[in-house]
C-alpha cells in the first residue's frame, strides 16, 4: 500500500535533508506546458515540447529538482585544477543522490527515474549540438528555486549561480514548490563584461531584442553565444582546468558572499588591497594543468 502524499512529500524531504541536499525543489510537468504567471521572466520562445520532462518519460507527473553548492573560494581559483575536481565532484554527488532519491521514490511505490547531470559525451557534441535532452536549469527555475541572471545561468538567493542542479522524474505527483517571482540578476554587467570570448550579450534592451525592439518586455536573458563559450570550455579541458567560471564567480548574487566575507567584488579586477587573495590564486593557478595562468579574473 502506497503512503499517503502528505506522508511521502515529508519522508521525502527528509530523505534529501538526510542526503545533504541543500536545495530541494518540485515542478509538476503541467508548469512546462503552462509556465506560471509568478514567474520572474516569461520567453517569447520557450522549451520545444519534445524537451518537456512527461516526453521524455510519460509517466511523470513531478520533477524533483535538488541542487547542490559550489563553494565561492574554490570558483574564485578558476580556470584551475581546484576548480575543475571540484566541479567534477559535485556532478558525482547529484547523480548518487539523484539515484538515491529515485530508488526511495521506487520503493514506496511511485516509480521513479534519475536524470544525468550533464547528459553529453563531450565538449565536442556540444560544439556541433550545443543542447542536451533536458534542461535542469529551467527545471530550477520552474520549481522555484532562483531566477535567470543575464549570464544565462540561474541565480540562486543562497548561492547566486554557484549551485549544480540535477533532477528527478517521478509519478508522484506534489504540489509545486511556491515561486517567490524575484528577479535577481542585478543587470550590473559583470559577467558580460569579464567574459574572456565576450559570449554573454551585454547589449540588451528590457523593452526587446538588441536586434529590434520586436521581442517580449520580458525576454531576459539573452541567449549566449554558446559555441563561443564550448570553444573555450574545449580549449580549457585539454589543459585540465576546465570549466571556466568567470562569470560564475564575479557575479554578486547570492548569501555566500556575506558568508564567505566577498562582498566587494572589485577583488576580482583589482590587486590593490587584495594581493593576499591574487597570490593565493597564483599559487592554486600554477599547479595541475598544462598551462600556469596569472590573470586578474
Amino acid at each position: 500500500m502506497k503512503p499517503a502524499i502528505s506522508n511521502i512529500e515529508s519522508e521525502l524531504l527528509d530523505k534529501c535533508s538526510g542526503l545533504g541536499i541543500s536545495m530541494v525543489g518540485f515542478s509538476p510537468v503541467e508548469r512546462w506546458e503552462n509556465p506560471p504567471e509568478e514567474l520572474p521572466q516569461h520567453f517569447s520562445n520557450w522549451i520545444p515540447r519534445e524537451f518537456w520532462p512527461q516526453s521524455i518519460y510519460p509517466e511523470a507527473q513531478t520533477v524533483v529538482v535538488i541542487g547542490l553548492p559550489v563553494q565561492l573560494p574554490i570558483v574564485e581559483t578558476a580556470p584551475s585544477i581546484y576548480y575543475h575536481e571540484l566541479y567534477e565532484t559535485v556532478n558525482i554527488l547529484l547523480d548518487e543522490k539523484a539515484y538515491e532519491i529515485a530508488n526511495f521514490l521506487t520503493l514506496k511505490g511511485y516509480p521513479s527515474i534519475p536524470l544525468p547531470r550533464d547528459g553529453y559525451g563531450d565538449i565536442e557534441v556540444l560544439l556541433e549540438k550545443p543542447l542536451t535532452f533536458f534542461s535542469h536549469k529551467h527545471a530550477a527555475y520552474l520549481a522555484g528555486l532562483g531566477s535567470f541572471g543575464l549570464n544565462n545561468i540561474l541565480l540562486t538567493p543562497e548561492w547566486g549561480p554557484r549551485v549544480r542542479f540535477t533532477s528527478i522524474f517521478t509519478t508522484l505527483r506534489l504540489e509545486g514548490t511556491p515561486i517567490p517571482g524575484d528577479d535577481l540578476c542585478t543587470r550590473c554587467l559583470s559577467c558580460a563584461e569579464n567574459c574572456p570570448v565576450r559570449a554573454i550579450e551585454s547589449a540588451y534592451s528590457d523593452k526587446g531584442t538588441s536586434e529590434g525592439e520586436t521581442g517580449s518586455a520580458t525576454d531576459f536573458p539573452p541567449l549566449i553565444n554558446k559555441i563561443s563559450c564550448a570553444t573555450r570550455s574545449r580549449k580549457l579541458r585539454r589543459e585540465y582546468r576546465s570549466p571556466c567560471g568567470i562569470c560564475i564567480k564575479v557575479c554578486p548574487v547570492g548569501e555566500d558572499r556575506k558568508l564567505f566575507e566577498r562582498e566587494n567584488t572589485t577583488m576580482y579586477t583589482q590587486r590593490d588591497g587584495f594581493e593576499k587573495y591574487h597570490q593565493a590564486w597564483d599559487h592554486v593557478r600554477s599547479y595541475g594543468s598544462k598551462k600556469n595562468n596569472f590573470q586578474m579574473i
